[in-house]
C-alpha cells in the first residue's frame, strides 16, 4: 500500500511539473538588427517550417499594416527590412518583403515573422524550427496575446515595400493615427 501511494505521489508530481512547463508562457526575445549574423550562425542547420504556426488566431484576420504597428509597439524596429536585402547580390524581386522580425524563444528556439504582401494582405508569415513544431501553437498564442493586449496603443512606423506583381514601390507607414501605403519611385538609397 505504501509503495502504491509513493508511486502515485511520484506520478502526480511528475504530471504537475510537466503540465506546468507545458503551459508556461514562452519567453519571446526579438533579435536586433546587429544580432542577425549571430542568429544565422546559431541556427544555420535548422530545418524551417510553418507547421504548428498556422492554426488561425485573431491576428490572422487583421491587416498586415496594422500588425506592423502592433509589432513596433511590442518589439520595436524590425530585425530587417527590404533596405537590408535589396543591395545584396542574391536579392531577387520575388523575395521582396516589407519587414522581418526574428525571435529566439526560451533562449533556444528560432522563429521568424514577416509580411505576406506588404500592406495588401491580412496576417503574417511564420516559420520556426521543425524540431519544435509541438511547441509552436503555444508560442503563437502567446505572440498573439502580446500583440493584441496593446489595444489601440499602436506605434508609428515607416517602411518601404516593393511589389513585383505591381512593379511598384510603396512608402508604408502609420503616422498621426492613420495607415498609408503611398506609391513612390524607388528610394534613392536602394540604387
Amino acid at each position: 500500500m505504501l509503495k502504491k501511494s509513493l508511486i502515485l505521489l511520484l506520478f502526480s508530481l511528475l504530471f504537475t511539473v510537466t503540465a506546468h512547463a507545458q503551459f508556461e508562457d514562452p519567453d519571446i526575445q526579438k533579435v536586433d538588427r546587429s544580432e542577425r549574423s549571430a542568429f544565422q550562425s546559431m541556427f544555420a542547420e535548422i530545418n524551417w517550417t510553418g507547421q504548428g504556426l498556422y492554426n488561425p488566431t485573431t491576428i490572422d484576420r487583421i491587416p498586415t499594416i496594422e500588425l506592423r504597428s502592433r509589432l513596433q509597439a511590442v518589439y520595436g524596429d524590425p530585425t530587417q527590412g527590404i533596405g537590408d536585402l535589396i543591395n545584396r547580390n542574391d536579392y531577387r524581386p520575388g523575395k521582396a518583403v516589407q519587414f522581418e522580425y526574428w525571435f529566439i524563444i526560451d533562449e533556444e528556439i528560432p522563429m521568424m515573422v514577416l509580411d505576406l504582401d506588404g500592406p495588401f494582405e491580412n496576417g503574417l508569415v511564420y516559420v520556426g524550427a521543425s524540431q519544435y513544431i509541438d511547441l509552436m501553437p503555444q508560442v503563437k498564442r502567446t505572440f498573439t496575446r502580446d500583440l493584441m493586449q496593446i489595444g489601440s496603443d499602436m506605434q508609428p512606423f515607416r517602411d518601404y515595400f516593393y511589389s513585383p506583381e505591381r512593379d511598384q514601390w510603396y512608402l508604408v507607414e502609420y503616422a498621426d493615427g492613420e495607415f498609408n501605403h503611398e506609391p513612390i519611385d524607388r528610394p534613392r538609397s536602394f540604387n
